[in-house]
């Protein structure tokens, strides 16, 4: 079709994706999914039960399980280890403590940890590595247990106190300087590099140190600006610091990277104080997850950022358990269709083949108002950074063979892709008004028929929405 006013388009394409860099191999890789269990107040065996079948046929082999300070939460590990034993998949749990919650300024608050440790070490559903409990953080980097360092706090409290079959591998996020890492020889086995799975550099700030950028951003990007942007989109730059510096460690240290779909918070003072986006644009979750197959050799596992973390949006599972106050933005901007982009990712980065397409699809995102929207009566204001996304319907088509695809924001706006075979990443402007839907058609047949229902791009939001909206083929 036409378009019957100024509508520009970009695309980007990959023949059944780029090329795996090394031969296939299923040894010990991993990909993992983030689990809030703080989110899952109200769950039954049951519930877990759903979001483990769930995530295991979308390619995830195991949720590493951020418990906080709740006296609830235990109980909710319990179930979610019943419920990984009872789905028969083999589907693995291991703990990731959020010390930004966590206390550990006490010699009996490392308790708490091992106690979370040595209560399911020897659990079928454990994950183990190297032969040893799989153990994580959120933050950690200050924690000293009662002792006179950091590092003798969680040497002597955590490491030295799990013996046997009760012995971790141990694998944080510090947010530290990578430099900095050979200070904790004996503590950690490796590092989990939680902020490489957003280009975090990519600020106001920074756009406006580039003449144009800021005003490209508003108005259609320049393929210079473009391909600045996609550059950093997905760069393994972060990833290359932290292996660096394990490797100069010695004694094969496990890198863990982080991958993520989206980023946006919006809690005000009187709550978590937390209002920005990070740059997510330009299909950040195709092109991460190409970024770490292209360097699978290095990376020992994967954790997609998140399943449920809804405050920040960037949850790939089902709405479901209980929001952390975020249903503002949260509510009715479902995003399992990032499912089906997991499933054929994780599947490339575990074996080092991409796997051949059974099956067309096409999956479709978008923002639910413009970035420059005012919502006069949202309270918190406008999300720092706000001027770096792009009022764009962003889509990723898998083909099994070469097709034509057609993406639209309206009756008179739309454009058309022909598709090769793979995986094809595309990008439409919309518009106030505008909508989301697509088709994929071949030998005059349509195969993929993809309608928004309940979506709308608005010209004035009663409240500041920087999360998107997903919708997916079946």
């Amino acid at each position: 079709m036409t378009p019957t006013s100024s509508f520009s388009a970009t695309t980007t394409t990959s023949s059944q994706a780029p090329t795996a860099t090394s031969s296939p191999s299923v040894s010990s890789k991993y990909v993992i999914a983030h689990f809030m269990v703080g989110n899952s107040y109200p769950y039954t065996v049951d519930n877990w039960l759903a979001d483990i079948f769930l995530a295991h046929s979308s390619g995830i082999d195991g949720f590493a399980l951020n418990v906080g300070v709740d006296t609830w939460q235990p109980s909710q590990v319990a179930n979610a280890y019943q419920a990984a034993l009872q789905s028969g998949t083999g589907f693995k749990l291991f703990m990731s403590f959020d010390m930004s919650s966590l206390p550990c300024t006490t010699a009996s608050d490392a308790a708490t940890l091992r106690t979370y440790i040595t209560t399911y070490a020897t659990h079928p559903n454990q994950l183990l590595y190297n032969g040893r409990v799989m153990a994580s953080s959120f933050s950690g980097e200050t924690c000293t247990f009662g002792q006179k360092s950091v590092v003798s706090g969680w040497s002597t409290q955590f490491i030295q106190q799990l013996t046997g079959s009760s012995a971790v591998h141990f694998v944080p996020s510090f947010f530290v300087d990578p430099s900095q890492f050979n200070t904790y020889s004996g503590v950690i086995n490796g590092m989990f590099n939680w902020n490489s799975g957003w280009p975090i550099q990519v600020t106001t700030s920074f756009a406006s140190s580039i003449p144009g950028l800021l005003g490209d951003i508003a108005s259609g990007l320049s393929s210079a600006v473009s391909s600045l942007l996609s550059n950093l989109v997905g760069s393994t730059t972060p990833d290359e610091t932290y292996i660096s510096s394990l490797a100069a460690m010695g004694g094969g240290q496990t890198y863990m990277a982080a991958v993520s779909p989206w980023f946006f918070t919006h809690y005000g003072p009187s709550t978590y104080n937390k209002n920005w986006i990070y740059l997510s644009d330009d299909h950040l979750y195709a092109n991460r997850w190409e970024s770490l197959i292209n360097i699978r050799d290095q990376v020992d596992l994967v954790q997609v950022i998140s399943w449920n973390d809804f405050g920040e949006s960037h949850y790939i599972g089902p709405i479901e358990g209980d929001q952390p106050m975020s249903q503002a933005w949260v509510d009715g901007n479902d995003h399992t269709g990032w499912l089906n982009l997991t499933s054929y990712y994780a599947a490339a980065f575990k074996t080092g083949t991409y796997p051949t397409l059974a099956k067309d699809q096409l999956v479709m995102w978008s923002r639910p108002h413009p970035a420059s929207a005012s919502a006069s009566d949202d309270p918190v204001g406008r999300p720092t950074n706000y001027q770096i996304t792009s009022d764009n319907v962003w889509a990723v088509v898998l083909a099994t063979s070469p097709a034509t695809v057609v993406l639209s924001t309206s009756s008179s706006q739309s454009q058309t892709f022909n598709v090769p075979a793979g995986v094809s990443k595309l990008a439409v402007p919309i518009q106030p008004g505008g909508t989301m839907s697509g088709t994929l058609t071949r030998g005059g047949q349509t195969v993929i028929d993809l309608q928004s229902t309940n979506f709308t791009f608005e010209a004035n939001p009663t409240t500041y929405n920087f999360n998107v909206h997903v919708i997916a083929s079946p």
